[in-house]
């Protein structure tokens, strides 16, 4: 009896050391504080155990070095287009961009993201048509190939890749993947072993140090970028597997979206791939050689972009912060599609106020969980936009994994990161903010497309859940803040 009062002892002293850490070290939101001392108090010694393995904040931690920017004239590109803009000499090269210069400025100058101006942008909704764009644009690289997913799964897609990545690789083209830990957590090394013994390159980010633990396994690179030669990028939601060409049965139908890019905005996401893969690597750093960022050529648009990334390392949360200050300028209209509504207070507000002034607010989630808490917790958010007016679709067929917010059919935003705290605070993301009506437009339509096969939940029928629905959903937003 009294070892087991002094073992009791030691754990309520752990968890006020554990507690204090969160509230005065860490200095965490004040919702996520809370979240993990409720953790600490209500599984007292198990709980530890979860803060260590989810707890640990990054934000104080230098991964990603920027020496090398001056080698390709990123630094100096950045000092001229802030200098162009506080001097209103910048050239817009559309209504858009010239109406969002503040929001192109906060990206500018918090973290580096240049705004280019000659792209061009294929947009991707359904998986078939993605991958074989991508198997397409492997086969005809001639240089180097740089694949970065947080999940690769070693089904009939991803072998099919990896065949193809294999191929060029004996062909002499550079190739290089890099892939999550957690996110491809049951791929071998022998997956890779045709590839790297042609000469392709393979890194893993934040590999488990155990086998059977990961202390940073709350930090996940969520990204999913491939570039080739230089020349033409993909950024957006599809990850690689059978289930996102709509071959699960659990999710059937995969609806995501997802960009090809050809145009400067390809040197950002390269310049985004080789900060991941030489904080990955040991090895085999990349250096930032001409042959990765190569001049612009003739078949070029007009698209403006910027490239922007977040992750738990950062300061501000560049992506979250691009949201608010798109809802905050909308004028007509604000459409999200989303597989996770979990907002943070200043997001939320956001969109509450948006909708109270008479903007039209349209949503679309799933209709189906693929994580439970973060399902419910979803609908629990939901309910509160209903109040507002906003407009509630439930994707009926199959599962909307889309990340995209459009602004009155003029700015838009497209790429890993889901509306909730997770993508804001503890996930690697990146997304495109793009100024270009055609492609908001588009992005608009397909929308509407998706509103044929989606239910429109209203006020009423929210208000008729059960009683058990209403715990799940309380239970859920209480844990909201570390979901």
């Amino acid at each position: 009896m009294e070892i087991f009062s002094v073992l009791l002892g030691i754990i309520f002293v752990l968890n006020i050391f554990f507690a204090i850490i969160l509230i005065f070290l860490e200095r965490r939101d004040a919702g996520a504080t809370w979240a993990w001392i409720l953790v600490l108090f209500f599984i007292p010694g198990f709980g530890f155990f979860l803060y260590l393995l989810f707890g640990k904040n990054l934000s104080k931690h230098k991964l990603f070095l920027w020496e090398d920017r001056k080698k390709i004239g990123l630094e100096q590109l950045i000092s001229e287009q802030i200098n162009k803009l506080n001097t209103n000499q910048f050239l817009f090269a559309n209504k858009t961009e010239k109406d969002n210069r503040d929001l192109i400025y906060m990206h500018l100058i918090n973290n580096d993201a240049v705004l280019t101006q000659n792209n061009t942008v294929h947009i991707f909704n359904d998986g078939k048509e993605k991958f074989e764009a991508l198997l397409q644009d492997i086969e005809k690289a001639k240089q180097h190939i740089h694949l970065q997913y947080y999940i690769l799964k070693n089904d009939n897609i991803g072998r099919k890749v990896i065949q193809a990545l294999t191929k060029k690789a004996l062909e002499g083209v550079k190739v290089r993947v890099l892939y999550d830990d957690l996110g491809s957590r049951r791929l071998t090394n022998t997956f890779f072993k045709e590839l790297r013994r042609a000469g392709g390159e393979v890194e893993v980010f934040f590999p488990a140090k155990l086998s059977f633990i990961n202390l940073r396994m709350n930090y996940r690179n969520h990204r999913k970028l491939a570039i080739f030669d230089g020349q033409v990028g993909y950024v957006g939601g599809f990850n690689v597997g059978d289930e996102y060409l709509g071959l699960d049965p659990k999710f059937g139908y995969w609806r995501d979206t997802h960009l090809r890019i050809e145009g400067d905005a390809v040197h950002a996401i390269q310049t985004r791939f080789i900060l991941d893969w030489n904080q990955a690597s040991d090895r085999h750093d990349i250096n930032y050689s001409p042959e990765y960022f190569p001049d612009s050529y003739t078949s070029i648009g007009k698209t403006g972009i910027q490239i922007v990334t977040s992750g738990p390392d950062s300061e501000w949360e560049q992506i979250k912060n691009g949201y608010i200050k798109m809802i905050t300028s909308a004028k007509k209209s604000i459409w999200i599609q989303t597989p996770y509504f979990i907002p943070d207070a200043s997001l939320l507000d956001s969109l509450r106020i948006a909708s109270l002034s008479g903007v039209d607010v349209r949503i679309m989630i799933p209709n189906k969980p693929d994580h439970m808490f973060v399902y419910w917790a979803t609908y629990s958010y939901i309910g509160e936009m209903l109040k507002t007016g906003a407009k509630i679709f439930i994707y009926d067929n199959g599962f909307i994994h889309s990340k995209s917010l459009v602004v009155d059919g003029k700015v838009s935003s497209v790429g890993t990161a889901n509306i909730d705290v997770r993508s804001f605070r503890l996930n690697f993301e990146v997304n495109a903010f793009i100024y270009d009506e055609l492609i908001s437009k588009a992005l608009q339509k397909s929308f509407k497309k998706d509103m044929t096969v989606s239910t429109e939940l209203t006020e009423d029928a929210y208000m008729q859940r059960s009683r058990k629905i209403r715990f799940k959903e309380s239970i859920s937003r209480l844990l909201s803040p570390i979901l």
